[in-house]
């Protein structure tokens, strides 16, 4: 335990050199955790002494603390005397050395905001750091609850340029749907999806209490029927969905055969009525990742389930 103590003497030292007070108890016993790990199954054995050792320091004045500590561990002192320069700059991405494939994806229903702009330099400014390809990506893809605005695909590539971070590719999502059909249809024939006749309300009830729904269990053959159905009119809007298989008994229940394609007969400011079955956001996002070979992404908190979701797409 001399061994020990004598730890215990350098810190609780230091502690009181560096705050000119009686050394801090708990700090110290961090301090001397932090350092020898291997102390920390004695933890009960060692608090006492810690404190013994405090208590004979304390009787002391700061002179002393001082050259006593200049005396057994002087690399403690100048220790102190290092100041430690925070982090700056981002923080490293891991698997970057070799370059990334980087996207802001915004879905243009109305200006730029200030969190908007922080989307763009971030992913711009890694692609500086590492090397690669920034793309905005537009992720237009709702024509009604959040129906585009055209005026904003311009005011999204004027901040880019004012930004400093200009794109080396624009993608536009709503222009891309025929990429999106085979995946799906290749989707089905796996397996992975089949189209949903529930009502809204009623999907939800069976959601809710993790239980399927009766078109969960349809043939293939059937699916691939019904997804013909959605695509070529014979089926209204409304009237059904395509849902990928993932976990009804799932612990949470945004996870649970989410929705990938719904029919919207509502005209797109861009592309007008040429198609009528659109994908929801986290399936057309995952394939336009996967697409453009994107290697990182940096999602806020409010989108954290949209990877657990995907995550089932890419096991397909």
């Amino acid at each position: 335990m001399e061994d020990t103590r004598e730890l215990i003497e350098k810190y609780a030292l230091q502690n009181a050199v560096k705050y000119k007070a009686a050394p801090n108890a708990g700090a110290v016993m961090g301090k001397l955790m932090g350092e020898h790990p291997e102390l920390r199954a004695r933890a009960k054995e060692v608090s006492p002494l810690v404190k013994e050792v405090l208590a004979e320091i304390e009787k002391t004045s700061p002179e002393e603390w001082q050259k006593r500590l200049e005396a057994i561990a002087p690399e403690l002192i100048v220790e102190l005397s290092i100041k430690k320069e925070p982090d700056k700059g981002l923080p490293a991405l891991d698997g970057a050395e070799k370059g990334v494939v980087m996207r802001f994806a915004p879905n243009p229903n109305g200006p730029p905001t200030l969190g908007s702009a922080r989307g763009i330099i971030v992913n711009s400014e890694y692609v500086k750091k590492y090397g690669g390809k920034f793309i905005i990506r537009f992720d237009d893809t709702d024509p009604v609850k959040k129906r585009p605005m055209p005026e904003a695909y311009g005011w999204y590539l004027e901040d880019c340029n004012w930004l400093d971070a200009k794109p080396d590719l624009v993608i536009t999502a709503s222009e891309r749907i025929d990429r999106y059909y085979p995946i799906a249809e290749e989707l089905i024939r796996r397996g992975g999806a089949y189209v949903c006749a529930c009502p809204q309300a009623v999907f939800k009830e069976h959601k809710d209490k993790g239980i399927p729904c009766e078109h969960r269990d349809q043939s293939i053959d059937q699916n691939l029927e019904l997804w013909k159905q959605m695509l070529d009119g014979r089926l209204a809007e409304g009237q059904a969905v395509l849902r990928v298989k993932t976990d009804m008994s799932h612990k949470d229940p945004a996870i649970r055969d989410w929705p990938a394609f719904r029919i919207v007969t509502t005209p797109h400011p861009l592309v007008g009525d040429k198609y009528r079955v659109w994908p929801l956001l986290d399936f057309e996002s995952a394939v336009e990742d996967h697409l453009l070979g994107t290697t990182h992404i940096l999602r806020g908190k409010d989108l954290a389930d949209s990877g657990s979701r995907q995550r089932y797409l890419y096991q397909y």
